[in-house]
């Protein structure tokens, strides 16, 4: 019988508190897969980055055997003053692009890889395409100057929520015609369930956008980049329409790159059309109403005051609201009514006696 009850209050006390109980798992799920990507990482990167250690240290040992008049400390003041300005996108080989890092097309191809680290927000819960700023930047091309660095901050402050805005008009535009209509048409032309065909469109829909704009760019990259296979191909094309941008592939950037500044520009339209894509993909399944109901178990439930607190103030907008359409609408019709002289009421009097 004691056993009875504490398992009915345990079973009550676990329904209760549900979603605290989901999110904590959803936390220790997050923690977990975090460790479990860092062990990945480490176990298959740590052995590639020893290697790379020990030849160039083999390589700068013998350099220093075949040119003894040069010491360890001038070598390594000379490298530290190359490896500085590699990192700003400068280099001192022969054989390094003689292309300019800040020409027009490039300061193009980089105000909008500034602008475009935007990815889907947790915040907009399937109403809108929200996106917030990502990490990450493409290759080493970095403002030089105070005033460039000022700029960019005064640009992105500014240009980061006119993006957001943008995007979030285009893709609500675009989501109507790409899946809401679609998939409403063929529920009531067909009379298909609206879920069954809500999940194969988003499915047909992440299955073209995957196609258009990650497996054929990535083979237009493997022919067009000389040192690109198809796996780096794609790399590139995923990392980047993913608003991660690590930075470690750039097209554009080859010896003799040709039509370098059509293909900078090129690309510029490319990485903004599929950044539109994404987040058309990404608020097409958002919609589904099986992610909305997995989704709520890890929100906080709404109380029931609340509810009526937001119903009440809902009520009394719309209220409001109408009447101040019937207001508009009567001055509108007296705007229109045509103009007659109103003559007092001691005047009609007068006439009428006499």
């Amino acid at each position: 019988m004691l056993q009875s009850l504490a398992g009915s209050s345990c079973v009550r006390l676990v329904e209760q508190h549900r979603s605290a109980w989901c999110f904590a798992l959803l936390v220790l799920g997050y923690l977990l897969y975090l460790v479990f990507g860092a062990v990945v990482f480490s176990s298959v990167e740590l052995p590639y980055e020893d290697l790379l250690r020990q030849e160039l240290g083999k390589l700068k040992q013998r350099f220093l055997e075949e040119h003894a008049c040069l010491s360890e400390q001038q070598l390594e003041q000379f490298l530290m003053r190359v490896l500085e300005a590699s990192n700003y996108g400068v280099s001192v080989l022969s054989n390094a692009s003689g292309n300019w890092n800040w020409d027009f097309t490039s300061s193009l191809f980089f105000a909008s890889t500034v602008l475009g680290r935007v990815r889907r927000s947790p915040h907009a819960r399937g109403r809108g395409p929200g996106a917030t700023t990502g990490p990450g930047r493409y290759g080493h091309t970095v403002p030089l100057s105070d005033g460039g660095k000022a700029f960019c901050i005064i640009y992105s402050v500014i240009g980061i929520p006119f993006t957001l805005l943008f995007l979030t008009a285009v893709v609500q535009r675009i989501i109507v015609y790409v899946t809401r209509r679609p998939v409403l048409y063929f529920h009531i032309r067909w009379g298909f369930s609206k879920q069954v065909v809500a999940i194969i469109h988003a499915m047909v829909l992440g299955f073209i956008t995957v196609s258009c704009f990650f497996l054929i760019p990535a083979a237009i990259f493997s022919v067009l980049e000389d040192d690109w296979n198809f796996l780096e191909s794609f790399y590139f094309c995923f990392i980047s329409l993913s608003t991660i941008g690590l930075g470690d592939y750039v097209p554009g950037e080859g010896y003799n790159q040709k039509f370098r500044e059509l293909y900078k520009i090129g690309i510029t339209c490319y990485l903004l059309m599929g950044l539109i894509a994404m987040l058309v993909v990404l608020e097409t399944f958002c919609e589904l109403h099986e992610l909305k109901k997995f989704r709520k178990l890890f929100y906080v439930k709404k109380d029931k005051e609340e509810d009526q607190v937001h119903i009440m103030e809902h009520d009394q907008l719309s209220f409001s609201s109408i009447s101040d359409q019937a207001a508009s609408m009567k001055d509108d019709q007296k705007a229109n009514e045509p103009f007659v002289n109103s003559q007092s009421p001691t005047s009609n009097d007068s006439s009428l006696n006499n």
